[in-house]
């Protein structure tokens, strides 16, 4: 099994199984791609996860092909040569057409035709060579089958089963339908004024090999909210030419009979089918892209640059209701909360600066984060009228999916004694301090980075993304003794069982003060414990080596090290020297090589380096706050706020990202928007529209 996978991927077979054996043993992906690269080869968490994926598809196929062996043992139609073409099959399509003819079946008309005896007559037909098969077919006129047209067409529904079983005639058709089909919908002419959203869809038609997966998903939106009908399908005169060719013979005396049962084997039985088949395939294919999107948008968010070491003011902006404030400590702690009315209709201007310039006066405040929802560049322009003591930066912050949070009973339990604008305005604040630490309190779908994400496979997505925030939480690694439960769950090894049992340890026993300290948490194990520990860091620990990515299996090589150059570990952390004059090759072992070697040399280093970039400011125009103050040509600062597989969105300081497609991206062809930006990237744009009814902006980033 394992022999294919290799060959697939372009690595060598050990790779495979150790990474299945490793699997097997429940160690999960970002600890394999950490701490046994010497076992895997160096492969990363997409190739490992690759294998896993590949590996779970094998097993279901073998699983399927079991099942088929147990039905073809029951019929009685089980035999060696069969188990030999079932062998040789590889794929879920092939093993479906494969099992077709064998498969127990409803009555049909072929079956109907077979109980009354005519299955001779159509092999007589199908075999093209009898002189006279309507002479022939008066034996078949008794009992049942009254006349000769009813022997005959009892044939030709035996002949269209056989046909819409031929595996040649169904690859064939598959071709053809991939190759030069189309993709089409229509609207319900009775929901026509209902099904307004759709629009562009009333009339639809493209080709089925390069229909994107954006348009496929809307589509079939449009089909389930019972709006449109959409098909997939290839030209039957061209369809039916084929077969034709496929299946009679020149000089045939029977192919008058062949041409109807064709006929009726493609318009009854095999478009039908096709049809359907293809749908599902081309969902499949379109989830799997979309939700692609969604993951690395996904990922670029949560690595977003953390606002390290400020204390922060948050701002939930608002009008009626006010403008809720929350002082927070350098680590995300909230110290006063207040709300403000600056806006109409209180418009209590003098009242609420002197209430932000106290507050940033008492709580030393630095960094000032807006959410960028309603009245949110309003407040902006209030903030930078304030003047504050000391220099106090105002940034905006995506305050998406805080809302979600701020009603949720990972927030209640939290801040039990505030409501939802308290949690909504520390959740803004948060982001900008750690991003990670603050958005896997949110459900990802909540995030509002995805692309059609209610219609994709919910099942998928949500594993696809749970991987995608497993990988990141322990890419930065987690600070063992501040972290909340949502994010050490996402730890290796972990889970919010453990996760729960840490924070409890934590509350009645005080900070962890070394990892080996993990074991005595309830219900984690030795397995647990070297799954997680590499990703937990202990800062003010005893072992300076806790506050590092360095396993504890490894600790004994590095002391090693220190001993070797007469040195504390402390004082080798860190020191350039005498760690470039480390002669690595002394300390393999036969369980530690040189790849893990390297890590724990670059770790010495820069013990505990934080992966994410540098915080950048950015600040839009502040001229520019409606959708009314934008006009064609015009060129603005923005930020890239979601990527789909058309184009990318920025957000320019209007309440209302606008659209950069794809083709105004770049002067060359772009076929990936994700070649050319990323969620979260700084941008320059130029008002290419303005629809002020639809609420619809177009940029170019064409400059």
């Amino acid at each position: 099994m394992p022999v294919s996978i290799s060959q697939k991927l372009n690595i060598q077979n050990q790779q495979v199984n150790q990474v299945l054996d490793l699997l097997k043993a429940d160690a999960t992906i970002p600890f394999i791609a950490r701490y046994r690269k010497e076992v895997t080869g160096g492969l990363d968490e997409v190739q490992i996860a690759t294998i896993r994926d590949m590996h779970e598809q094998i097993v279901a196929l073998e699983e399927r092909k079991e099942s088929i062996v147990k039905s073809l043992k029951e019929q009685g139609f089980y035999t060696s040569d069969l188990q030999e073409e079932l062998d040789k099959i590889e794929d879920k399509t092939s093993l479906e057409d494969f099992y077709l003819p064998y498969k127990p079946k409803r009555k049909t008309k072929g079956s109907v035709a077979k109980e009354k005896g005519l299955e001779a007559l159509a092999k007589m037909m199908m075999s093209q060579q009898h002189s006279d098969i309507d002479g022939a077919s008066h034996r078949f006129v008794k009992d049942n089958v009254k006349t000769v047209d009813e022997a005959l067409q009892g044939a030709r529904d035996i002949i269209a089963e056989w046909i819409n079983e031929n595996l040649f005639v169904r690859k064939r058709l598959r071709q053809l339908f991939w190759h030069k089909g189309e993709f089409s919908s229509k609207v319900i002419t009775a929901k026509e004024e209902e099904a307004h959203r759709f629009q562009m869809y009333f009339d639809h038609k493209e080709s089925l090999a390069r229909v994107p997966a954006h348009r496929i998903l809307a589509m079939m939106r449009g089909e389930n909210e019972g709006f449109l009908r959409i098909k997939t399908e290839a030209a039957q005169a061209e369809a039916l030419e084929m077969m034709e060719q496929i299946l009679v013979k020149k000089h045939s005396t029977t192919s008058y009979h062949i041409k109807i049962a064709i006929k009726d084997a493609y318009k009854r039985l095999l478009n039908p089918s096709l049809q359907t088949e293809i749908k599902k395939e081309l969902k499949e294919k379109a989830d799997e892209k979309s939700i692609g999107i969604f993951a690395k948008n996904l990922k670029e968010l949560l690595l977003a640059p953390p606002l390290k070491g400020k204390r922060v003011l948050a701002i939930d902006p608002g009008f009626r209701t006010g403008c809720k404030v929350v002082c927070l400590s350098e680590n995300g702690d909230l110290k006063n909360n207040e709300t403000i009315y600056p806006h109409p209709p209180q418009r209590e201007h003098k009242q609420a600066m002197h209430k932000i310039s106290s507050l940033a006066d008492a709580y030393r405040i630095e960094v000032i984060a807006i959410g960028n929802g309603t009245a949110g560049k309003e407040t902006e322009a209030f903030i930078r009228r304030i003047h504050f003591k000391k220099e106090t930066k105002a940034i905006m912050v995506n305050e998406s999916g805080a809302s979600v949070y701020s009603a949720s009973a990972v927030a209640r339990e939290e801040f039990p004694e505030y409501d939802v604008t308290v949690r909504g305005a520390v959740s803004i604040g948060r982001r900008l301090i750690d991003p990670l630490s603050e958005l896997v309190k949110i459900d990802p779908k909540s995030i509002g980075v995805g692309q059609y994400q209610h219609d994709v496979d919910q099942k998928e997505l949500s594993k696809s993304l749970d991987e995608v925030v497993m990988s990141c939480v322990n890419a930065v690694g987690v600070d063992l003794n501040t972290a909340g439960k949502q994010l050490l769950t996402y730890v290796s090894g972990l889970g919010p069982g453990l996760a729960e049992n840490i924070i409890e340890y934590r509350k009645a026993n005080g900070d962890f003060i070394n990892r080996q300290q993990l074991l005595k948490v309830k219900r984690l194990g030795e397995k647990a414990y070297q799954q997680a520990a590499g990703f937990l860091r202990i800062n003010n620990g005893k072992n300076p080596l806790d506050r590092t990515s360095v396993h504890p299996e490894s600790y004994l090589v590095v002391q090693k090290m220190a001993k070797d150059l007469n040195v504390k570990i402390e004082s080798l952390i860190g020191d350039t020297q005498k760690i470039a004059s480390i002669d690595l090759e002394k300390y393999i072992t036969k369980t530690i090589g040189l790849p893990t070697l390297k890590d724990i040399k670059r770790e010495l280093l820069k013990p505990g380096q934080d992966p994410r970039a540098e915080f950048e400011e950015w600040d839009f125009d502040p001229n520019i706050n409606r959708l009314d103050d934008l006009h064609q040509g015009m060129k603005l600062k923005g930020i890239i706020t979601n990527i789909t597989a058309f184009g990318a969105f920025v957000d320019v300081g209007v309440h209302q990202d606008g659209l950069v497609h794809k083709s105004n991206m770049a002067q060359e062809f772009v076929k990936d928007p994700n070649d050319v930006v990323h969620i979260g990237q700084k941008v320059w744009v130029k008002v290419l529209d303005v629809d002020i009814p639809r609420k619809r902006i177009q940029f170019s980033m064409k400059m």
